[in-house]
């Protein structure tokens, strides 16, 4: 994009803002909900490679940066220049291998540069930064990746697959134990134990350098069209969903199995 029809962008969205009542009354607080879906379709196009539709995608997403940037410069607080000014001096500042005299040898290098320099920056933690609004299965991953890249890891893919048997064993011990005695304490046990399940997978997951985020949304997207499946036999057949039996639906969710395939 030319400077020019950057600057025209730039200046439509004010425009929007000034006369269209519906984008005046918007805030920062409430649009951020449809920014977060914006990204998650961009993540869907590019999942789908559908570049036809990551290219619309991309200027949804374009336009909330934009729209975010307009409303906080109307409040006082900076533009769409500074924007650009703080993650230009930012991505030449974590990047001393390409605009300075540092040395790396390989991408696993420079993630622990780019780790380093970010303490370097001001923060308390090598793990700030991990926003707490990311889903739970992806934070857990960033989480890891981060301690990972100052060593605190585990040596061997296969202590970390003990690791989720272990934790497997000590959730079905405190459901066996719900079984002789209800306590909401195991209840609540049982939910931490199933955590422990869901974090020990994610880092297998990551020795595996499988992204559980990315493999989950799949999964989830197979078994909708394989539910779509059932659904849609159910309906040639004159039949509902609500009306039908567990054996009707494990025929054609079988058949569905040979039919769509894992992507």
């Amino acid at each position: 994009m030319s400077q020019d029809k950057f600057t025209d962008f730039v200046m439509l969205v004010k425009r929007l803002r000034k006369e269209c009542p519906w984008d005046r009354e918007q805030t920062n607080d409430s649009i951020k909900a449809a920014t977060i879906e914006e990204a998650y379709e961009v993540v869907e196009a590019i999942d789908h490679k559908n570049f036809e539709e990551l290219k619309k995608e991309l200027g949804d997403l374009l336009l909330h940066i934009v729209f975010h940037t307009v409303m906080a410069e109307e409040n006082g607080h900076f533009n769409i220049d500074e924007v650009i000014q703080c993650i230009s001096e930012k991505l030449i500042r974590r990047h001393p291998h390409v605009f300075g005299e540092t040395s790396v040898n390989g991408s696993e290098e420079v993630k622990k540069n780019w780790e380093r320099i970010k303490l370097s920056e001001g923060r308390n933690s090598i793990l700030d930064g991990v926003p707490n609004s990311l889903p739970a299965l992806q934070k857990a991953h960033r989480l890891q990746e981060k301690a990972a890249k100052v060593g605190f890891d585990w040596e061997k893919k296969e202590d970390v697959w003990k690791k989720v048997i272990e934790e497997i064993n000590e959730m079905h011990e405190i459901e066996e134990q719900k079984k002789i005695s209800y306590d909401e304490s195991l209840q609540i046990k049982l939910e931490n134990e199933i955590g422990d399940v869901f974090f020990a997978l994610v880092n297998y997951a990551r020795f595996l350098n499988i992204n559980p985020e990315n493999a989950l949304r799949k999964t989830n997207e197979k078994f909708l069209r394989r539910f779509n499946y059932i659904e849609e036999k159910l309906k040639e057949d004159g039949k509902s969903i609500e009306n039908s039996n567990l054996e009707e639906m494990d025929k054609f969710w079988n058949e569905s199995k040979k039919i769509i395939k894992d992507n």
